[in-house]
C-alpha cells in the first residue's frame, strides 16, 4: 500500500467507485464510467436499482447499529461522497458518532478528506481491503476508532470484488479478530443462484463487463455469503436480500436485482 499516495487518477479505466457514484445519482464520475453506466443499463437493466437498494441496506443498518449503542465506524470500500453517507445518516442520531471512511480508489478518497476537512468525528483513509493491518493501524484510524470498544465494520457490495484466491473467510477474520465483543458486522453481496434466469444471464454479462475495469466481480452463493458469518451471531431477519433486510417499505417481491444482493449483519459475541 505505500504506493497509494503516488497513484494517480486513471480516467481511462472505469472504477468501481465512481460507477456507483453515477448509479446514484452523484458527480464525482467521468466521461469513461459515464459511458460504461449507460451500458451496463443495457445489459443489465436492474443495476442501478440494486445500486440504491443497497445505499438503502447500508443506512438501515448504521441506524440499527446506533440503536444497539455503536457510535463508531469503520466503512471500508465507502466510494466517493454521495447521498446517503454513513456520518450523515449517524449524525441525525448521535452527532458524536465517529467515522473512518476507506477506499482505495485515489480520488474516492480525496474528495471525502477534503469534504471532511473540517470534522472532528470522520476521516477517510487511503486502503484496500486485502490490507487489514494498513487500515486498522492507520493513524487517522487509531485517532478516532477505540478498539476496546465495540465497532461497527460496513463492508456494503464491496466483498464481491475479493477473488477466492484471496482466501474471503480468512481475511474477514482478520477483521473481527481485532474488534470487541458486541461489534457489528454489516455485509451486502453480489449474487444470482437465487435469481430467475434471465436475471441471472442478465447479471452474468454485467460481471463480464465488469471484467474489463479495474474491479473484476466474483458472485458467491448464499452459503458462501453466509459462512462469511462463522463465529457471529447473525442477527434478524438473518441473511436476506438486501431490499428485506429491515425494511418497512413496501419491496416488489418481482424486481429482478432484488435476488441479486445478499445482505446481513453479525454480531461479535
Amino acid at each position: 500500500m505505500s504506493d497509494f499516495y503516488s497513484r494517480e487518477i486513471d480516467t481511462t479505466k472505469p472504477s468501481a467507485a465512481r460507477l456507483y457514484d453515477y448509479y446514484l445519482g452523484g458527480t464525482h464520475n467521468y466521461p469513461v464510467d459515464r459511458a460504461f453506466a449507460e451500458r451496463i443499463r443495457d445489459i443489465c437493466p436492474f443495476a442501478w436499482d440494486m445500486a440504491r437498494d443497497n445505499r438503502d441496506f447500508l443506512r438501515r443498518a448504521v441506524r440499527f447499529a446506533l440503536g444497539n449503542g455503536i457510535r463508531q465506524f469503520i466503512d471500508i470500500g465507502s466510494g466517493v461522497p454521495t447521498v446517503g453517507n454513513v456520518h450523515e445518516a449517524a449524525h441525525q442520531i448521535a452527532p458524536e458518532t465517529r467515522v473512518v471512511y476507506v477506499d482505495n480508489d485515489t480520488e474516492a478518497v480525496v474528495t471525502s478528506q477534503d469534504m471532511l476537512r473540517d470534522s472532528t468525528v470522520a476521516t477517510a483513509i487511503p486502503g484496500d481491503l486485502r490490507h487489514p493491518d494498513t487500515i486498522l493501524d492507520h493513524p487517522r484510524t487509531a485517532r478516532l476508532i477505540d478498539f476496546d470498544r465495540p465497532v461497527g465494520l460496513l463492508i456494503v457490495a464491496v466483498f464481491h470484488f475479493v477473488s477466492p484466491r484471496d482466501n474471503p473467510r480468512a481475511l474477514l477474520r482478520s477483521y473481527l479478530d481485532r474488534l470487541a465483543p458486541g461489534s457489528y458486522l454489516a455485509l451486502s453481496h453480489a449474487a444470482v443462484d437465487e435469481a430467475t434466469p434471465l436475471a441471472r444471464e442478465q447479471y452474468l454479462n454485467l460481471e463480464r463487463e465488469y471484467g474489463s475495469t479495474s474491479n473484476p466481480v466474483y458472485v458467491r452463493r448464499r452459503d458462501e455469503f453466509t459462512e462469511l458469518f462463522d463465529g457471529l451471531d447473525i442477527v434478524e431477519p438473518g441473511v436476506v436480500y438486501a431490499t428485506d433486510w429491515r425494511n418497512v417499505q413496501p419491496v416488489d417481491p418481482h424486481s429482478p436485482g432484488r435476488p441479486c444482493l445478499y445482505a446481513a449483519v453479525g454480531r461479535k459475541p
